[in-house]
């Protein structure tokens, strides 16, 4: 079985800067992460290679480093690491950049992609369901438990607004994963140098048969106007037990802290 997984590297959150003149992140001072829900992907996909002797192929699109995040997949499990890099990719939205890895992603013919169920960057959740809809095949958003699977078909447990659903596809199908899916494991000693001496694929617009007006910044038909830094307007005081009097106080502290 081919289990395909999509990575995204992001700005670390702990250490994100904002320029204050464009609002853009400003990531040539930021290190670059796997995307935290991603890892959960990863760990998702070895876990079903391990039950159906298949193979995990980990791909990312983004620039040169971005190979840092590929090797460290290959590090936790996955056989084959896949970059998507190139001028032609820049400035990719979300349409575009579902579009490039679903042509990467059709050159293997995976049977399960799984991706995580959003970017801690751009919070859009858009890339996973957009891939499943360039390649046409079924999708389920925010699976929390992978029921079974075999060469045919899959069943799923996904949360919904109502609560869980159950339910079963024929692969091949995509699904994005939320954090209570499983527990990512730490990558050991051996299998860290295994990925240092792998060789990573890389891969261009060309190579997909995308042109200008399909990819990049040119083939995208949304933008980012500006990113901020999110106000934080009330203030929290701490009380020490002599500070609360009676049970009349504490109700006053909270109607005043709530206006």
């Amino acid at each position: 079985m081919k289990i395909a997984v999509c990575l995204k590297q992001v700005p670390d959150t702990l250490e994100i800067d904002i320029e204050p003149e464009t609002g853009r992140i400003m990531r040539e001072k930021v290190r670059g992460v796997i995307n935290p829900y991603d890892l959960h992907a990863l760990e998702e996909a070895v876990k079903i290679k391990e039950t159906t002797k298949g193979r995990v192929f980990a791909f990312t699109m983004g620039p040169q480093q971005s190979e840092s995040i590929l090797r460290e997949a290959l590090s936790k499990g996955a056989d084959e690491g896949f970059l998507l890099s190139g001028r032609e990719f820049a400035g990719s939205d979300t349409l575009a950049t579902s579009k490039a890895l679903a042509e990467a992603l059709r050159r293997i013919s995976p049977d399960i992609i799984i991706c995580g169920k959003q970017a801690v960057d751009g919070d859009t959740a858009q890339v996973g369901p957009g891939i499943a809809a360039h390649l046409d095949i079924p999708f389920a958003a925010f699976v929390s438990r992978v029921i079974k699977i075999n060469q045919k078909k899959i069943i799923i447990e996904r949360l919904s607004d109502s609560g869980k659903e159950i339910l079963e596809s024929v692969l091949p199908f995509l699904m994005t994963v939320v954090r209570e899916c499983n527990t990512p494991r730490p990558a050991g000693i051996n299998s860290m140098l295994f990925a240092l001496s792998c060789t990573l694929k890389h891969i261009n617009a060309s190579d997909l048969g995308l042109t200008p007006d399909n990819s990049g910044l040119t083939g995208s038909p949304t933008s980012v106007a500006s990113i901020s830094v999110a106000e934080h307007k009330k203030q929290c005081r701490r009380l020490s037990s002599a500070d609360i009097k009676n049970y009349e106080l504490v109700v006053n502290l909270a109607k005043a802290a709530l206006q």
